[in-house]
């Protein structure tokens, strides 16, 4: 009987071994084939490989990212974008192989807070190979649920926060949609791109001089533009338009919150057709990477066009624009909805 029991204990102990050497087996092939899928390619989309040549290997979270870090780094960076053309980047999910390509690259440059995926596979991978765009100035707070606020035509002081009537809570994340913002996320990254790579810093820093200069210029496009509107309410599908409501004196009216994919309640559009009516409002502004159903039924209900107002989260599939004609099409649709001579 005891040698029994002994036996028996030998082959629960054999058991457990096999088990822990399957296990470890297969988290090393699992490794192996996330290393192998980041090691090939070339750079500029999300199933891109590293970057070669001797260039600094830059991941970007999504397209405003990419522009910047490709208008800042130059010749001496290689930039791929996690997000593919033409998806809404707000909850994508990471592959192995971006998982991969998030540890091995020289710097990553995410905004924290707008990709939780990202967010996650930075701080487990590459917290110290990292640049957040959402540290450089303190973001806007989103707006409590079923609110509405911005500037006003009569406000002396730079606006209020964006709309968030979804009651999202925390920050918006939109910061790019203000060039002045962005122009101070450029010089920030000028300076952490010349840490990792000292050599080439003044090329860094000068390039980053030229992008603020054409941010200000389109900046007093859009001042000089926006200046005297008949109307000064955006009504928009979601709150992705703080920052510029902030920075050029409208006020934001949301049909959703932060986030594109959320679904407003039946009160809430009942809402936002009575303010859309109250302000005279001709245009109901959608996006290009989301459905655009709901702002077409406010839009029936106030009898008022539809126009699409991009918040450049991402470039469709194909296109041959960037951030300064997007944003410079935004300006050619606003002025004619508000009601600007």
């Amino acid at each position: 009987m005891v040698g029994t029991h002994a036996f028996l204990t030998i082959i629960v102990i054999s058991a457990d071994s096999i088990r822990m050497v399957i296990r470890t087996h297969l988290i090393a092939v699992f490794l192996a084939t996330a290393a192998v899928a980041g090691a090939g390619g070339c750079t500029g989309g999300a199933d891109d490989g590293a970057a070669g040549g001797g260039k600094v290997d830059v991941v970007a979270g999504f397209y405003p990212l990419q522009f910047v870090a490709e208008q800042v780094g130059g010749d001496a960076v290689a930039v791929t974008n996690l997000a593919k053309p033409g998806a809404e980047p707000h909850d994508m999910e990471l592959t192995p192989h971006l998982v991969a390509r998030i540890a091995d690259a020289d710097l990553v440059v995410y905004l924290n807070g707008f990709q939780p995926a990202v967010d996650e596979s930075v701080a487990l991978q590459a917290r110290e190979a990292s640049f957040d765009a959402a540290a450089v100035e303190p973001l806007l707070d989103a707006a409590a649920e079923g609110g509405h606020e911005g500037e006003h035509p009569g406000d002396a002081q730079a606006g209020s926060p964006a709309s968030s009537p979804a009651g999202t809570g925390g920050k918006d994340p939109h910061v790019w949609l203000d060039p002045v913002r962005l122009a101070t996320i450029a010089d920030r990254l000028a300076d952490r791109l010349s840490g990792v790579d000292p050599a080439h810093a003044a090329g860094y820093r000068a390039r980053a001089g030229n992008l603020r200069a054409r941010l200000e210029q389109l900046h007093r496009e859009y001042a000089d533009g926006l200046r005297s509107c008949a109307r000064r309410q955006l009504v928009v599908s979601h709150a992705a338009f703080g920052y510029l409501a902030r920075r050029y004196r409208l006020e934001q009216i949301a049909l959703s919150g932060i986030s594109p994919e959320d679904e407003p309640p039946p009160q809430r559009l009942a809402e936002v057709a009575e303010q859309a009516r109250e302000h005279g409002a001709t245009t109901i502004f959608f996006e290009t990477l989301v459905s655009p159903k709901v702002a077409e039924t406010i839009a029936r209900e106030v009898r008022a066009a539809t126009a699409v107002l991009d918040p450049v989260e991402g470039l469709p599939a194909g296109s041959t624009g960037d951030y300064f004609s997007v944003m410079r099409r935004n300006l050619a649709t606003l002025r004619p909805a508000l009601g600007c001579p």
